[in-house]
């Protein structure tokens, strides 16, 4: 795999080290939004885990029979991982779910980066509208990075 494939890899399962800084977080802060409307800490971890899961088996599965990435609507999709946060799952079990997730999907794109590497359409799309760049599994990783620094920064705010 080219270098940066697995620099951007590597850089996608290093949030797994943070992510276990919040073993120790007080409940209270757990539980809370981190502000007026949003999502709580518990909630962004699980829509994290929901997020890596959907690449596991929906998206690779996809591109590895020729088809293209399909992603749902991100308000219900996000909602079910809300709802899963708060079905009284423990903080210890939601964090380590997100973390053997996480390396699930490293191991996945690591052992097959032709995977990971493959042009393939986004939602019918072949381009980021943003940037140009052709679609990959590669390339959402990349994206779902400066997602995951989103979210950090969020929880960071409240703690």
């Amino acid at each position: 795999m080219i270098r940066l494939g697995k620099e951007t890899i590597d850089r996608y399962k290093q949030f797994i080290v943070w992510s276990d800084t919040l073993l120790d977080l007080d409940d209270n802060i757990w539980q809370a939004p981190i502000a007026k409307g949003k999502a709580t800490v518990a909630e962004i971890i699980s829509h994290l885990q929901n997020w890596d899961d959907y690449l596991i088996h929906t998206v690779i599965p996809a591109i590895k029979n020729g088809e293209g990435m399909v992603f749902p609507a991100f308000d219900s999709f996000n909602q079910k991982a809300y709802e899963y946060a708060r079905s009284g799952i423990s903080k210890t079990r939601l964090l380590n779910e997100f973390k053997q997730t996480r390396l699930q999907l490293v191991e996945l794109l690591l052992a097959e980066p032709e995977v990971a590497t493959r042009h393939v359409t986004a939602n019918g799309v072949e381009n980021c509208p943003r940037t140009g760049t052709p679609y990959s599994l590669l390339y959402i990783i990349h994206e779902f990075i400066d997602h995951d620094n989103h979210h950090k920064n969020q929880i960071l705010s409240v703690i």
